[in-house]
């Protein structure tokens, strides 16, 4: 597998500006563009002025060259001629920029028209000067129809340029929008992403730091990722590899000592059966009662090392499980008629309740889950009470309730009932002192099976709760 050579902080930075240049672009996308409307706003409204400009002169020039015709014609003066053709040049040359703003040549010929009639009525005989003039007043009052025309005709292309620029300026608000919404959306998904991919190597570190924790050794741990979450994983394994080390050390230890302690506490035993037997010579009352005190204590310290085996197996086999599925219902019915001569002697009511709920576990270390927690209910239940073992099906959890009607436990004993070897003040009189091993082990194959086991709060009696996940 590929290992990465940036490190944690150095990819969540290279996160940090692919997003961020990701928003920059849009940004600045965004400020070209409301750069480019405005200079197109500009630019439309600097030539909305100057149409409205030259219509305006049009009519100016229009004014002049009616006044500057009537009196050369009237007065025979010839620099008002001349002030008239001049005034004509500059307003042919206003129609021009018009035409190549969009004015149709039709309003310019129909413009042009009326003109050239003034101009020929210009020349000709001075007795005809005052018909010549009233006819030039008529052409001009065409003319000035004409220029207003031509004057609503600019408003009207106006009027289209600015729609025309809305509908651009709109065209862009709405590409800008997409596109902003566009980033703002492929960031969240690039984050959403980075923030996943990035996290997923710390959880892998939390399950493997969560196995350790729970004594699950028999996983390798290696996880790929940047360098320095390898280096955890590299210590990670090593501190998998040094516990189960520690736990196999362990577990020679004790068989060792047990063995060693086995051996002279046979002779022991033996040798005190000798004396107790009379082989080495009568005994008076007062040796007798030492020999009975030696046979009591040599049979206890054998139950305790026992005992001690017993418990350290049980740890051991509670990491290697063998699941299959399982009728939990089932399973409790076969611990309750195994111990029937028990709790019949007791004359006790056991029974079972609820629905059968199949479940992946190992059968054989449930079952002496649930016998011991029976057990231990019928050793506390008082003479004719009842014991009930209630299976529950939860959404993705079953839960198995073990009730009594015993003394319970005491309130100080609730933290420690599930350490080894801790036995509780509350203890039955009539019965042999139990080792305290017995809830030690149903909590190591409940945890290994990825549940708990609880002792909830009782107004009478023992209540105990098995919660097991399963799928649903």
């Amino acid at each position: 597998m590929k290992t990465l050579r940036f490190s944690f902080p150095q990819l969540l930075l290279v996160a940090f500006l692919l997003i961020g240049a990701l928003l920059g672009a849009a940004a600045l996308r965004a400020l070209f563009s409301l750069d480019t409307m405005m200079a197109q706003g500009r630019e439309s409204t600097a030539q909305a002025i100057a149409l409205s400009t030259a219509a305006q002169s049009l009519r100016e020039r229009s004014l002049t060259m009616e006044r500057a015709a009537r009196q050369s014609l009237v007065l025979g003066d010839r620099q008002l001629r001349q002030r008239f053709f001049e005034a004509a040049g500059q307003s042919r040359d206003i129609l021009r920029r018009l035409e190549g703003n969009e004015l149709p040549a039709d309003f310019s010929h129909n413009w042009l028209r009326p003109l050239a009639e003034v101009e020929a009525l210009l020349e000709g005989p001075p007795e005809t000067a005052f018909d010549r003039e009233r006819a030039v007043a008529r052409a001009f009052r065409e003319l000035d129809g004409h220029s207003a025309s031509i004057a609503q005709q600019v408003q009207t292309i106006i009027g289209n340029r600015n729609d025309a620029l809305q509908s651009r300026v709109e065209d862009s608000r709405r590409q800008l929008t997409q596109q902003v919404l566009g980033s703002i959306a492929l960031a969240a998904v690039m984050a959403l992403g980075f923030g996943i991919w990035l996290a997923r190597p710390f959880q892998r570190l939390e399950k493997a730091i969560v196995r350790l924790g729970e004594n699950r050794l028999d996983l390798p741990i290696d996880i790929p990722g940047p360098p320095d979450v390898r280096r955890v994983s590299q210590q990670l394994e090593w501190l998998r590899l040094r516990l189960t080390e520690l736990d196999a050390d362990k577990a020679r230890f004790l068989r060792h000592v047990s063995h060693e302690l086995k051996t002279p506490l046979a002779s022991l035993h033996e040798g005190v059966a000798v004396l107790g037997d009379g082989v080495a010579g009568p005994l008076n009352p007062s040796q007798a009662e030492v020999v009975t005190i030696l046979q009591h204590n040599t049979q206890l310290l054998q139950h305790q090392i026992e005992t001690l085996l017993r418990f350290n197996a049980a740890a051991f086999e509670a990491r290697q499980l063998q699941r299959e599925p399982t009728d939990l219902l089932a399973l409790v019915e076969e611990q309750i008629e195994a111990q029937r001569l028990r709790w019949q002697s007791h004359q006790l009511d056991v029974r079972a309740e609820g629905r059968s709920l199949v479940v992946p576990l190992d059968r054989q270390k449930m079952a002496s889950t649930i016998g011991n927690l029976l057990s231990n209910a019928i050793r506390f239940s008082p003479l004719g009470g009842q014991i009930r073992l209630l299976l529950q099906d939860d959404v993705g959890l079953a839960r198995l309730h073990v009730i009594d009607q015993g003394p319970g436990v005491a309130e100080a004993d609730r933290q420690r009932i599930f350490e080894p070897f801790y036995r509780g003040e509350r203890q039955p009189a009539d019965t042999v002192r139990g080792s305290g091993i017995g809830l030690s082990i149903v909590r190591e194959y409940i945890e290994a099976h990825g549940g708990r086991v609880q002792l909830l709060p009782e107004r009478q009696g023992a209540h105990f709760c098995i919660e097991l996940p399963h799928a649903t």
